[in-house]
């Protein structure tokens, strides 16, 4: 618990013990020194706490008068000390949400290479899980702040803001972000934000999502890179799940994402050479199988093309990536192998 917090806590339950304490002061007094009931001990003490002007109950004698005097007295002080703690812990609990905020948006300030995730309903939620496990840096855009306990629950990076607008966007760091996912529920903002976000960073990646065939080619021109249906993608697996359920259950065992269990990993050709790939290569001088135990099974060639299963001759080119597959322990070898830090 915050400090401060605990703080005005104890501060407060102060206040109400002093506040019980007097108001059982009067109710005895008046019990015993004025001999009321007590209920008109109970009424007596509460008027003239909250001083409201109401006349006794019986016209007092000397005795009670004096205690009335220093209940009075005593009251005023206790409430108005009570007020006070209260009042000030409505105020600095607002200055504390604010600079809970600046610190947070000083964490996303430095940032860079980060991931941008534009909402945080299904997919924008399952998309932050898969990089959290990955330990990747990144930001939710959510407009709705009745998600904002959400994302405090889930200990996420968040910018409470429209997405449509620039400004929101470059406090989420979208100039600086190495990819961006929006995951709106409406085509139409995906549309808006994409076009958005590509005017205000020329080089980022821009996955979308799209619930209608026909806002694929439009995300598509407005600058995504890709565009997903998760309507169609869950169509096609269950299908696939009848056609070949072998096959796919192979795949759904495999992990791309975690500490200690990642089965496919992408890694630039460079970081195989340390930097120097002047001179073609080949996937067979690499030897992966013989120094890691891990399988190429893809190359990615520098103008984004993918070759599955190359053929161990292939040349690789600078700014190329390779595929490989194997077991954790097998991807933790080709990390220590090579010295490969994979990017967070």
């Amino acid at each position: 618990m915050n400090p401060i917090v605990r703080l005005f806590r104890s501060r407060i339950y102060t206040a109400l013990m002093l506040l019980v304490f007097i108001m059982l002061v009067g109710v005895f007094g008046y019990r015993f020194i004025s001999d009321y009931s007590w209920v008109d001990a109970l009424y007596m003490t509460v008027i003239t706490m909250t001083t409201v002007g109401f006349s006794e109950v019986v016209p007092l004698d000397d005795q009670s008068k004096i205690f009335t005097i220093f209940l009075i007295l005593a009251s005023v002080i206790i409430v108005g000390y009570a007020l006070s703690i209260i009042t000030e812990y409505i105020l600095s609990k607002n200055d504390i949400e604010e600079l809970k905020h600046k610190k947070m948006q000083k964490k996303i300030d430095g940032f860079n290479n980060h991931v941008v995730i534009c909402g945080y309903g299904r997919n924008g939620k399952q998309a932050a899980r898969k990089l959290q496990a990955h330990n990747k840096s990144f930001v939710v855009i959510e407009r709705n702040k009745e998600v904002e306990e959400r994302l405090k629950h889930d200990g996420v990076p968040y910018v409470i803001g429209n997405a449509n607008e620039d400004e929101t966007l470059l406090l989420a760091g979208v100039d600086r972000a190495s990819s961006f996912i929006s995951a709106l529920p409406s085509d139409a903002d995906n549309l808006f934000v994409v076009l958005s976000t590509r005017q205000l960073n020329s080089k980022i990646n821009i996955i979308s999502r799209a619930s209608q065939e026909s806002s694929y080619e439009k995300l598509k021109f407005a600058g995504a890179n890709n565009v997903i249906l998760p309507d169609m993608i869950g169509g096609d697996h269950m299908a696939s799940l009848v056609v070949v359920p072998g096959l796919m259950e192979f795949i759904d065992n495999l992990s791309i994402v975690g500490d200690s269990n990642i089965n496919i990993e992408e890694v630039a050709v460079e970081k195989l050479f340390n930097g120097n790939i002047k001179k073609a290569r080949t996937i067979k001088d690499l030897d992966l199988r013989k120094k890691t135990g891990c399988t190429v099974i893809g190359y990615k060639d520098e103008n984004g093309e993918y070759t599955v299963n190359p053929e161990a001759e292939l040349h690789l080119a600078p700014n190329s990536k390779i595929i490989v597959l194997g077991r954790p322990e097998q991807i933790e070898e080709l990390n220590s192998e090579y010295d490969i830090e994979f990017e967070e």
